[in-house]
């Protein structure tokens, strides 16, 4: 049976961040808002934003939210006392704009450094159904 690849996951982390932006909950909230439509995705929901509190040494806390897009998601987790900021973007789509989501994260919470990593997932997605 042929098979496609099913889709991309990109995911970033970012260093340096401004500590004030990264404890801004309407600030991940926005991003969360605003980002799918830039992609062109579409949000199934209301994006949601918990406070995660220290929880041990490595773990200062900060924010975390998440987003269900029809594409699949998309979440942000800060860590604004290490100016620090982990985000995924999970797509069914292929060709993600992976250079504008560097650039918007690094944006808006101030970053001086990023790390990338570009996974194609599903590699073995079949192009019929099975059942």
């Amino acid at each position: 049976m042929q098979t496609i690849n099913f889709g991309e996951h990109f995911t970033l982390d970012g260093y340096g961040g401004d500590e004030g932006k990264l404890n801004d909950e309407a600030l991940v909230l926005n991003c969360l808002n605003e980002l799918p439509e830039k992609l062109g995705m579409k949000k199934l929901g209301e994006p949601v934003v918990y406070l995660a509190l220290e929880n041990d040494e490595k773990d200062p806390g900060g924010w975390s939210g998440f987003v269900v897009i029809a594409e699949s998601h998309i979440s942000i987790h800060t860590f604004p006392k290490r100016g620090f900021v982990s985000a995924d973007v999970y797509t069914c789509k292929n060709g993600m704009n992976t250079k504008f989501i560097g650039e918007y994260f690094t944006e808006k919470f101030g970053l001086k450094d990023i790390e990338t990593n570009f996974i194609k997932r599903g590699t073995k997605y079949p192009t019929e159904n099975k059942y």
